[in-house]
């Protein structure tokens, strides 16, 4: 038998709406309780002016794994993953092959138990190929582990699929997450089509080619009565429709990126590849309103949107680049600065978006410091300060939006069914 004591940490465990100075006890891989008491146990961890909470859970990263090894794999994801913070993610279905069958998603599961660092859960493709054209066998990649199913970065274009979707995955409970785009509309852009994008003279993608995609997937849950979650939402009237939506009592959930609240489109006259991102960054205006929507619940949760890619492929020109970033690393500390130091959400509020929200919508048993659950634990260093560089970054990409920030609080100890699994030097 094997216990584990984290003393004397400021423990916040929103599923039980706690906040409060304790200890916290673990027992053979599951959590004991909380309490004030002191006990006896086989390993002890000092946790006094630490944050002790859920393992923090990321719905929304990439690993490449297989394909595309030079950009990540499942081991080095899952080991930037622990330095993060999280103690499970919830791995896109764009490898090659594609995630579209129960072999691949099992296939994933067994890299992940062989890495032995955080929890991997797959998400099957919607369509054969991530093509958009047929329905993935969706009964199969669930019995093969998938707990939701995405095309990754491709939107699904097809109306007609897209319902066919919902009102299958609704027999399984299961959302399907569509990242919303009108294609034809953001057809070789490249960043927010707006003042910059004329002055920079680069090709620019609007706002209404989200919105137009939000509209059509919340009526289509509607519709179906299915679960939709909208990955990377960018925009004003994204949020205000979903909103909205929510008010009707349509099954959809939401979520952004820390990029998303902290960068604006002008920060791409540096020309810097890693700022390309999909959606594009957009202006100060739209920020505001994302944070609003985090603030009364509208957006439910936060994602990286981990996009690891080899050096040499982003090291082009803008619009030969692929979009995207790596974030898994710098995710708690991003949201500590845009959100918890303005006051713009409480640690509670911050922690829920983080452990409690994307166990919901995902249908996990995690995310929770109650009695009986897997003893999945952060213990976060709110105050240590510490500066962002990506050559030590454990991913195997470097293009991150945020090297050289100065930021404040990560994760100092990371515990995966009751195994401490990282441990920050020093």
């Amino acid at each position: 038998m094997s216990t584990t004591l984290v003393r004397g940490g400021r423990i916040i465990d929103p599923s039980q709406n706690i906040d409060r100075v304790g200890n916290l006890f673990l027992r053979d891989g599951r959590i004991v309780g909380i309490d004030d008491r002191t006990a006896v146990a086989d390993q002890l961890i000092d946790a006094t002016g630490l944050i002790v909470c859920p393992g923090l859970i990321d719905a929304h990263v990439s690993f490449r794994e297989p394909g595309d090894e030079k950009d990540e794999t499942i081991e080095s994801g899952t080991a930037a993953a622990l330095a993060g913070g999280m103690t499970s993610v919830a791995c896109m279905p764009d490898s090659t092959p594609v995630v579209d069958n129960r072999a691949a998603a099992e296939f994933v599961q067994l890299q992940s138990a062989r890495a032995a660092h955080c929890n991997v859960f797959p998400l099957g493709a919607v369509t054969k190929e991530n093509a958009g054209e047929e329905l993935a066998e969706i009964g199969q990649l669930i019995e093969g582990g998938a707990v939701a199913f995405a095309d990754a970065t491709n939107p699904i274009a097809n109306a007609e699929i897209m319902r066919r979707a919902l009102e299958y995955t609704r027999m399984f409970n299961r959302p399907v997450f569509n990242q919303p785009k009108v294609p034809e509309l953001v057809a070789k852009g490249v960043m927010h089509e707006g003042f910059y994008s004329t002055l920079l003279g680069l090709r620019g993608m609007p706002a209404a080619a989200e919105e137009i995609m939000v509209g059509r997937d919340l009526a289509l849950a509607e519709l179906t009565g299915g679960r939709v979650h909208l990955m990377t939402i960018s925009t004003e009237e994204s949020v205000e429709r979903i909103r909205r939506a929510k008010g009707k009592g349509v099954h959809v959930t939401a979520e952004v990126t820390p990029h998303h609240l902290v960068l604006t489109d002008a920060e791409l006259q540096s020309f810097d590849s890693s700022l390309k991102v999909d959606p594009p960054l957009r202006t100060q205006y739209h920020i505001d309103h994302l944070i609003e929507g985090l603030k009364d619940g509208t957006i439910d949760i936060i994602c990286s949107d981990h996009q690891p890619y080899a050096p040499e492929k982003k090291d082009l020109e803008l619009d030969l680049v692929p979009f995207g970033a790596v974030g898994l690393e710098t995710l708690l500390p991003i949201c500590i600065k845009v959100l918890i130091e303005p006051e713009h959400l409480s640690w509670m509020q911050l922690i829920e978006k983080l452990t409690a929200a994307p166990a919901a919508i995902l249908g996990l048993q995690k995310g929770t410091l109650s009695a009986g659950a897997d003893a999945d634990v952060t213990i976060i260093d709110p105050n240590v300060e510490w500066t962002i560089e990506a050559n030590e970054f454990r991913s195997k990409s470097r293009n991150t939006p945020f090297n050289g920030w100065q930021v404040r609080g990560r994760a100092k100890t990371v515990i995966v069914g009751g195994e401490i699994r990282y441990q920050l030097d020093g």
